[in-house]
C-alpha cells in the first residue's frame, strides 16, 4: 500500500506543516501523518502569529521559502507592528488571524504542494534498525518505511488535560493523546520529562459589552509578513480588538479555587511557561498588582467566538465563570468552553545535533514542542529546519545550519542544543546578541539567497530580493551625493525641531539627525523626491534604517567576525574532557554530555565559563 518515502512527518501542527512543505519543495517524497485531517495547522491557543521576536521568526521562515508568512497574511484580520517607538532591531510584526481560515489556507497550500501525501492515523511506534530509523508503525498496524522521520508531536505525547480537580487524557480539548512513542524512545536511551501549558476560556462575543473596554485598532499601513507581493487586508477592513482588566475582586474570586487548582495542589508536575503564566500564577507571583491586562480578541471574520488573552487558567470552570463576570464588559458573558492546562512529554533538546537530528538514532529528527519550546512560530521554524535537513539527509547532501548571527532561528536552535530547557522556551529579542543585524525588515537580504541555493526559495523570491537590494543601493548613492541648502530645507527642519543649515549638506547626513525621517524629507523636498523616484514604503524604510544605524550595524558585524574565530576552532569528536582537572566539574560534565563541535559552541553552554574555555584552548594547543 505504501512505498518508501524520503521523509515521514509525524504530526500536522505548525512544525509538521513547515517540515512537510520544505522537504517536498526541495524534491523529497513526503508523507504527512496526522491523527485528524480536520485539524491540520490548528491554532490550538491564541489566533495570532508573530509578536515580540516571534514576528522576526515568521519573516525568516518566509525569506527561506516557508509558508507561515503567506498563510498568516492570507488569514489576517488585524495587523500591528509592535515596538515602533523603539529602534528597528526591536520592531516586531504581529497579526490577529481568522482561526478557521488559517488552518484551511495551510491545508490548501499543502494539498497543492507536489510530493506531499497524507495519512490519517496515530503513530504508535518507530522502526529502528542498527541505530537508524527506517519507518513508523501506526495505530492501525501499518508499517510505513522512510529514509528519515520528523517527529512533531506537539502536546500530544501522553497528554493529560486538567480543569480543576478533573483530569483526562488528551492532546487538545476534544482530541485524544498519543501513546507509545515516549516509551519506545526511553527504551532506546532518550531522556524525557514533562512540561505544562495552558489556554484561556472561549467566550460568546454576543454576550460582551464592548463599550466598557478600550478599543485596539490595527496599523494604518498593513505590511504583513511575506516578502511576496500577495494581496493583503486593507487597513479599513481590519477587525478591532479590545483591552480590559482584572481587579482585586476578580483576584479574590480566583483565589477561592486555589485549593482545587491542579497547579497549586501538585497534580501538575511539569513546568509551565514563565513568560505566559496562568492567571492564578500571575496572582501568586505578582501579588503587589491589583489588576492584570486582558486582550479581547475575535477568533475570525464569521464567528462570535472570543479569545481572552491573558486569562489562561486550569481552575474549576465555575470559578473561571464567576471571576470573569466581574471583569468590565464581561458581566453577562457566556462560555463556549473553559480554560484548561495540558501536561505532556518532551525530550530535552541537548539530545539533538544542530540539524535537529537526534544523537542516539540516525535520520530521526525532532521539531516543535517535543523539544521543549512554546509558540507556533518557534515550532514552525524548527519544522522548517528539520524538514530541510531531513530532505538533505535523504538525498545525501550536506546539512544546513544557521548561526546565531544569521537568524533568530539560529539563536533558538543554538540555545536549545547548548543550554537545553527545563521550562517551555520562548523567543525574545533579548536572546539575540546581534539583534541589530537580525531585524524583521531585512530577513530577505539575510536568507533568501540561501533558501534559493538549497532549492526552497523560488526564483521569484530571489528576483524580488535582488531588485529590492539594487534599488536600496541606488537610493543610498543618491542620498550620499544629493546636496541640500538652507533655503531648501530650513523650513522643514524648523517644523521638525531641528537646527537650521548654515552650509550645504548631503541628504544622507541630514537623515542622521534625530526626528528626521526619509519619508517626511521626500514629502517636503520635491527636488529630492524627484531624484529618488521611489514610493515603496518598505524600500524607503530600509534605506533609512541602513543609513541611520550604519555605525551600530558595523559594530555588530565586527563582533560577529571576532566570534567567528572561535566557531572555526574544531574540538575533536572524542575529546576526553575528564582529563582537564583544572576545569570545573560542572563544565566537564556539561561538555561530556553535549560534546560541542567548536570552541564557540562550548563557550555558550550553560555552566561553562570563560576560564573553562581558556583551559580547553590550552589543551587543544591554541
Amino acid at each position: 500500500m505504501f512505498s518508501e518515502y524520503d521523509v515521514i512527518v509525524v504530526g500536522a501542527g505548525h512544525a509538521g506543516c513547515e517540515a512537510a512543505a520544505a522537504a517536498a519543495n526541495m524534491g523529497s517524497r513526503v508523507l504527512l501523518i496526522t491523527m485528524n485531517m480536520q485539524t491540520i495547522a490548528q491554532m490550538s491557543c491564541n489566533p495570532a502569529m508573530g509578536g515580540i521576536a516571534k514576528g522576526q521568526i515568521v519573516r525568516e521562515i518566509d525569506a527561506l521559502g516557508g509558508y507561515s508568512g503567506i498563510v498568516s497574511d492570507k488569514s489576517t484580520i488585524q495587523f500591528r507592528m509592535l515596538n515602533k517607538s523603539k529602534g528597528p532591531g526591536m520592531w516586531s510584526p504581529r497579526s490577529q488571524n481568522d482561526r478557521m481560515l488559517f488552518a484551511a489556507t495551510w491545508r490548501e497550500m499543502l494539498e497543492n504542494t507536489p510530493n506531499v501525501d497524507f495519512w490519517q492515523d496515530m503513530v504508535s511506534g518507530l522502526i529502528v534498525s542498527r541505530g537508524t530509523i527506517t519507518g513508523v508503525v501506526t495505530g492501525m498496524g501499518q508499517r510505513i518505511m522512510g529514509k528519515c522521520v520528523v517527529l512533531t508531536n506537539g502536546t500530544f505525547l501522553n497528554g493529560v488535560i486538567h480543569v480543576g480537580e478533573k483530569q483526562f487524557g488528551g492532546g487538545r480539548m476534544g482530541e485524544k493523546g498519543a501513546t507509545g512513542i515516549t516509551e519506545q524512545l526511553v527504551e532506546l536511551g532518550f531522556e524525557t520529562a514533562r512540561l505544562k501549558t495552558g489556554t484561556p476560556p472561549r467566550i460568546d462575543g454576543r454576550s460582551l459589552d464592548y463599550t466598557k473596554m478600550e478599543e485596539q485598532y490595527g496599523d494604518e499601513e498593513v505590511v504583513g509578513f511575506s516578502y511576496l507581493p500577495i494581496e493583503r487586508i486593507k487597513s479599513k477592513e481590519q477587525r478591532c480588538c479590545w483591552v480590559t482588566y482584572t481587579s482585586p475582586e476578580v483576584h479574590e474570586i480566583l483565589k477561592t479555587g486555589f485549593d482545587q487548582s491542579p497547579m497549586y495542589q501538585g497534580r501538575i508536575k511539569g513546568s509551565g511557561p514563565r513568560y505566559c503564566p496562568s492567571i492564578e500564577d500571575k496572582i501568586g507571583r505578582f501579588a503587589e498588582r491589583d489588576r492584570h491586562q486582558l486582550f479581547v480578541e475575535p477568533e475570525g471574520w464569521s464567528t462570535v467566538e472570543i479569545y481572552v488573552n491573558g486569562f489562561s487558567t486550569s481552575l474549576p470552570e465555575e470559578v473561571q465563570y464567576k471571576a470573569l463576570k466581574l471583569v468590565p464588559g464581561f458581566e453577562n458573558c457566556k462560555f463556549f468552553r473553559p480554560g484548561y492546562a495540558i501536561e505532556y512529554d518532551y525530550f530535552p533538546p541537548t539530545q539533538l545535533s544542530f540539524t535537529l537530528e537526534t544523537k542516539l538514532v540516525r535520520n530521526l529528527f525532532f521539531a516543535g514542542q517535543i523539544n521543549g519550546t512554546t509558540g507556533y512560530e518557534e515550532a514552525a521554524c524548527q519544522g522548517l529546519m528539520a524538514g530541510i535537513n531531513a530532505s538533505r539527509r535523504a538525498s545525501e547532501q550536506d546539512p544546513l545550519v544557521l548561526k546565531r548571527s544569521d537568524a533568530y532561528i539560529g539563536v533558538l536552535i543554538d540555545d536549545l542544543i547548548n543550554k537545553g530547557t527545563d521550562e517551555p522556551y520562548r523567543m525574545f529579542t533579548s536572546r539575540a546578541e546581534y539583534r541589530t543585524l537580525l531585524r524583521q525588515d531585512n530577513a530577505d537580504f539575510r536568507l533568501t539567497e540561501l533558501g534559493h541555493s538549497i532549492g526552497l526559495a523560488s526564483d521569484e523570491r530571489l528576483e524580488l530580493m535582488n531588485a529590492k537590494k539594487q534599488k536600496v543601493a541606488e537610493i543610498r548613492r543618491t542620498l550620499s551625493e544629493f546636496s541640500l541648502d538652507g533655503a531648501t530645507v530650513n523650513g522643514f527642519l524648523s517644523d521638525n525641531g531641528s537646527a537650521a543649515l548654515t552650509e550645504k549638506t548631503r541628504a544622507a547626513k541630514l537623515l542622521l539627525r534625530p526626528g528626521i525621517g526619509l519619508k517626511e524629507m521626500l514629502t517636503a523636498i520635491p527636488a529630492l523626491a524627484s531624484a529618488v523616484d521611489e514610493t515603496d514604503p518598505l524600500i524607503i524604510e530600509q534605506v533609512e534604517i541602513q543609513i541611520k544605524y550604519e555605525v551600530y550595524i558595523e559594530k555588530e558585524q565586527e563582533l560577529v567576525a571576532k566570534m567567528a574565530t572561535l566557531e572555526h576552532l574544531i574540538i575533536p569528536d572524542k575529546f576526553n574532557y575528564e582529563k582537564l582537572s583544572a576545569m570545573s566539574l560542572e563544565a566537564r560534565q556539561k561538555l561530556s554530555k553535549i560534546r560541542p563541535a567548536t570552541l564557540g559552541q562550548a563557550s555558550r553552554i550553560s555552566g561553562v565559563n570563560p576560564s573553562d574555555v581558556q583551559i580547553l584552548m590550552v589543551y587543544m594547543g591554541r
